[in-house]
């Protein structure tokens, strides 16, 4: 068969053009292998040329031609990147640590991490670079993100001013580590200057009551496993480990990293040795900078426990920080629509800020009542939090007294509350409520935590009143449950509460009420027993 002129045209223009699509659809190909290859946060990684911003250049260590820590020789880059992230800008020693790794481990990436651009600039050696978190309209976003800056298998946290006088000390924690075989130890610490400068500690954190409890571990030798340390340390810990984190370089940095690996069940091993040196101590140089220093740590740490929703900790000597609202802030809390605050659709209880301010409102109001003669009674919620648990229910937003309205002309700062409202000198605002014919005392003009007051009196027997509630135990009672008032524990004083309290309370919520406990509001928001 004879092909014409024209047909083999035909034929080498389908060959060309199919030769056309196959190279490029196999550059398109290696086109996205790249960009994927660029995209893996720890494999690859891009930073400002110049510490304060400029184009995008490799990190150091990014090659395969040096030998690196702990690895197997040539042909394997290095295993850790340096990360310095507390530092202050007025007085700070980086670029010293730097100089000092990078003497002794020249092929070792070093990386510097601060929120803003520090002023006065850092002067860091060749091999060190400076990361600044903030973002900036003409970097991209990668640029600001630390995980994209880090490509090695390890991380060291070292603090300012501390000093790598062992070339080898780095390969014996990534061994220590290495070690432990991804079990609950997913990170190794080391001391600066000595063992006795670090104290382990155990920490409890409890996101449901806003609270974080440390306490001291047992000491021990080399080898301490706890969840959270105290001092000057130097710790490793793996990359992937790190940037897990939902905050990786949240400042403080320990505060930060053991309230998160806590809550991980992560565990920290410290060790005896290596000890890190640090000439550079004390770190700061005058009174005036370290209380600087020190002013800045303690609002650092304010501002990270509210991040956190960590309103309470307990530290290891017993003290107590507080975070949340105070009488001059207002409470921690919105609005509560529903019966249900906003804190429990987060699966939180009351914040412990609050139950406080109640607690010191209940009783002021409570010693008050008493020496007017004014007869009083837990009711509602607050004898039900009474009878389960000595204390407010864990939950509860408010305290309800109830008491005699032909009582509240003997109490002066009842009485002339027909309008308006009354500041007394210890700051607690007395109101009638706008909500009905009953009374409130709020902890503050700001904080309006508060105590509500319920007016009862006695009519043939039964105590009633002239305001009445959509709440289901908002009902009238027989007096008798009034007669005698008997006195019950309370949130640490001794309170007057309805006799048979179980009848009292299942006659106002409905049988089985204390050993069932419940949410305000079961249709918006139900109690998980099983986490109680």
């Amino acid at each position: 068969m004879r092909i014409s002129l024209c047909q083999g045209l035909l034929t080498g223009a389908i060959i060309l053009n199919l030769l056309i699509l196959y190279y490029v659809s196999r550059a398109q190909q290696q086109m996205m292998d790249k960009r994927k290859e660029l995209g893996r946060g720890t494999r690859r990684a891009a930073l400002p040329a110049s510490g304060l911003g400029g184009g995008l250049g490799l990190l150091v260590g990014a090659g395969g031609e040096l030998g690196g820590i702990g690895g197997e020789g040539h042909g394997r880059g290095p295993r850790v990147t340096v990360l310095l992230r507390e530092f202050e800008n007025f007085e700070n020693y980086v670029g010293d640590v730097a100089n000092s790794f990078l003497r002794q481990r020249s092929e070792l990436p070093f990386l510097a991490v601060a929120d803003t651009s520090p002023y006065p600039p850092l002067m860091l050696p060749d091999g060190a670079r400076l990361l600044v978190l903030s973002p900036s309209p003409d970097q991209p976003p990668q640029a600001h993100r630390p995980e994209f800056h880090v490509q090695t298998e390890f991380v060291l946290l070292v603090p300012d001013g501390v000093e790598l006088e062992q070339p080898r000390a780095i390969e014996r924690l990534i061994r220590e580590l290495e070690g432990e075989g991804g079990g609950p130890v997913r990170l190794v610490a080391a001391p600066v200057l000595a063992r006795s400068a670090v104290q382990c500690l155990h920490l409890r954190v409890n996101l449901r009551e806003w609270t974080a409890t440390y306490s001291p571990a047992a000491s021990g030798s080399s080898g301490s496993v706890c969840t959270a340390l105290q001092g000057d340390a130097v710790v490793l810990i793996r990359t992937e480990d790190l940037f897990n984190l939902s905050v990786p370089l949240g400042r403080p940095l320990f505060s930060s990293l053991f309230v998160q690996t806590a809550l991980r069940g992560w565990k920290v091993k410290l060790l005896e040795s290596p000890c890190f040196a640090a000439n550079h101590r004390p770190l700061f140089s005058s009174a005036h900078n370290q209380w600087k220093a020190e002013t800045r740590l303690k609002e650092a740490t304010g501002k990270l426990m509210r991040s956190f929703g960590l309103k309470r900790l307990l530290l290891p000597d017993g003290k107590e920080q507080w975070y949340g609202c105070s009488k001059e802030t207002p409470r921690c809390f919105g609005t509560v629509q529903d019966d249900t605050p906003d804190y429990l659709y987060l699966d939180r209880w009351t914040p412990p800020c609050c139950l406080r301010a109640l607690r010191e409102t209940t009783k002021y109001v409570i010693n008050i009542l008493e020496t007017s003669g004014v007869r009083y009674w837990l009711e509602g919620g607050t004898l039900l939090g009474a009878v389960r648990h000595q204390d407010i229910i864990p939950w509860d937003y408010d305290v309800d007294l109830g008491i005699y309205l032909e009582d509240v002309p003997n109490c002066d700062h009842l009485k002339n509350l027909d309008s308006g409202s009354l500041v007394d000198a210890n700051g607690y605002v007395w109101e009638r409520a706008v909500e009905g014919d009953f009374y409130r005392v709020q902890y503050s003009e700001a904080n309006h935590l508060h105590v509500d007051l319920w007016p009862f009196y006695a009519r043939n027997g039964v105590m009633t009143k002239d305001t009445w509630t959509e709440h289901k135990q908002d009902v009238e009672f027989p007096e008798h449950f009034l007669q005698p008032l008997v006195p019950m524990s309370f949130a640490g004083i001794t309170a007057y509460s309805p006799n048979n309290h179980r009848s009292f309370l299942e006659l106002k919520f409905g049988e089985g009420v204390i050993e069932n406990p419940q949410y305000p509001n079961p249709t918006r928001k139900r109690l998980d027993r099983s986490k109680l």
